[in-house]
């Protein structure tokens, strides 16, 4: 039905990813979920087989309304009752354990089941429960025809009882077992394809147990009334009191029922709940481990298929922000991708290696590759600290923008602070290699330039070409960088004191000298 996740968080955390702690973690080894479904399972079918001789002590106390016990009854039951309750927890509780683990063996060796096995461990909820039903029909047969032959005043009483028991038995079984079995029931729906496996949908079972946990004893209620109306010897007292213990066990073992039936029910919609919240939290790894065959089951499996769209379209995003920036990307998830662009003042920053040509035919292509990374890693972090975007980059050189395409009011300080960065990282971190850097300030057209089918975000303007101009001169000043000295108005009092006048220079193109600076 679904691959189990990887990590597998249940309602109470990692440990519980089968929605108990009782179940243990996804990571047990078969040998231990042996010894734990073995003793769980023995545990809880002995029980309900205790649970059952309990009803049938009270109905047959308090509500049958028939004659005392004969000597001769009391002696029967004496011997029978403990006989046959014996024979029931051996059957239905040891030997129903051990048989059905040797069905589920391909779990208990660690190996994947064929489809037969898959569709055996599935319907071992419902074996192990037919197993408990058939024994309280036994009992039926074998009390009723015991209490004909030595009371038959009682023998439809007794077999009312008796029945109305071993409903109670085969419900509380049927919950008690799928509990236990939810383990081997998310191996048995790993990898399967999305449809219900189980035996039983929500609403199906929901009415099911409806019936025999609340309808059943309340029509034995019914029964005693109309036997009250229709009886001349039945005085009030007595109808009290078989009113008063039914009543006990509509609200005891109803709700034991009702809670049983409710927790099978919320363990698989906590176990989604709780995933939720970690993908909120943006653990986009998080995965359910499906153990539940109805509906329910494709609810988790349907959360972990959202959670694997998720994650390849958070790796999508990733790589595609990695590649034109992340408010580029940010904008193009959204929709607010048009041709076209607006004008806007940036700041631009451009660097460029010095020798680049030199370095790489003295060096292996491996080097090159290496130490490229390294600079252009520091420009990367000290450019996105200061809130710029890196928006190409150009063999040896990159061109960083402040301002566009996200608002920046002080963009011609941010991109001066990481001029003033990048210089002093490279001479730390990349000593081997020298670069130039140039700054400037100006009106630029930022949009995306292309067709329909490929286009990318970039920046056209005099700015642009300025600062690559600046690049270029910066070559051959101290400290590798000029700047525009617009950019050092622009960026206020904080940030001038680090900058000098490096006098008027005639860019490539231009007619007009601009004045520039450089550091101190």
């Amino acid at each position: 039905m679904a691959r189990r996740g990887r990590k597998g968080r249940g309602p109470q955390g990692q440990r519980a990813p089968f929605g108990s702690i009782l179940l243990g973690p996804a990571t047990q080894s078969p040998k231990r979920l042996r010894v734990r479904l073995q003793l769980l399972l023995t545990a809880m079918l002995v029980t309900t087989h205790l649970i059952g001789a309990c009803v049938v002590f009270v109905i047959s106390v308090f509500v049958l309304p028939t004659e005392a016990l004969n000597r001769a009854s009391v002696i029967g039951l004496a011997i029978a009752v403990p006989t046959y309750v014996g024979v029931s927890v051996l059957v239905g509780g040891f030997w129903g354990t051990i048989s059905s683990l040797r069905r589920l063996r391909w779990a208990l060796e660690g190996r994947t089941p064929t489809s037969k096995e898959r569709r055996a461990a599935l319907r071992t909820p419902i074996r192990l429960t037919w197993i408990q039903g058939g024994l309280w029909a036994g009992a039926v047969v074998v009390f009723t025809i015991q209490s004909l032959i030595l009371q038959p005043d009682r023998a439809l009483g007794t077999g009312f009882a008796i029945a109305i028991s071993g409903l109670v038995v085969s419900t509380v079984a049927y919950l008690l077992t799928e509990f236990a079995l939810r383990p081997i029931a998310a191996q048995a729906l790993t990898g399967q394809a999305r449809s219900r496996r189980g035996m039983t949908g929500v609403q199906a079972r929901m009415l099911l147990f409806w019936g025999i946990g609340t309808a059943a004893p309340t029509a034995g209620m019914v029964i005693v009334a109309i036997v009250a109306l229709t009886s001349d010897d039945m005085s009030k007292d007595r109808v009290a009191i078989i009113a008063l213990a039914l009543s006990g066990v509509v609200l005891v073992f109803g709700l034991l029922v009702t809670v049983l039936n409710a927790r099978s029910v919320v363990a698989p919609i906590a176990s989604v709940r709780y995933a939720l919240g970690r993908v909120r939290a943006g653990d986009f790894n998080t995965e359910v481990t499906v153990f539940d065959g109805t509906e329910l089951g494709l609810l988790q499996a349907g959360f972990n298929d959202m959670a694997t769209g998720l994650r390849e379209r958070e790796a999508i995003r990733d790589m595609f922000g990695r590649h034109v920036g992340k408010d580029v990307a940010a904008a193009a998830a959204e929709g607010n991708v048009v041709l076209g662009g607006e004008t806007r003042v940036v700041s631009v920053l451009f660097i460029d290696l010095i020798g680049s040509t030199a370095y790489a035919t003295e060096r292996s292509p491996i080097e090159v590759v290496e130490t490229l990374n390294k600079f252009l890693g520091v420009v990367v972090e000290e450019v996105d600290a200061q809130g710029g975007f890196v928006n190409k980059f150009m063999g040896d050189a990159a061109l960083a923008i402040f301002g566009a395409p996200v608002d920046q009011e002080k963009h011609a300080l941010a991109a001066l602070t990481a001029a003033r960065r990048i210089a002093g990282r490279l001479a730390e971190e990349v000593a081997e290699i020298e670069a130039g850097i140039g700054v400037a300030t100006g009106e630029a057209v930022a949009g995306n330039i292309g067709v329909e089918t490929r286009f990318e975000y970039t920046v056209i303007g005099d700015s642009v070409n300025s600062a690559a101009r600046l690049c270029d001169l910066s070559k051959t000043v101290p400290g590798h960088v000029l700047v525009a000295w617009s950019s050092v108005q622009e960026a206020g009092a904080t940030e001038q004191p680090h900058w000098q006048p490096a006098g008027d220079h005639v860019l490539r193109g231009r007619s007009v000298p601009t004045a520039t600076g450089r550091l101190r």
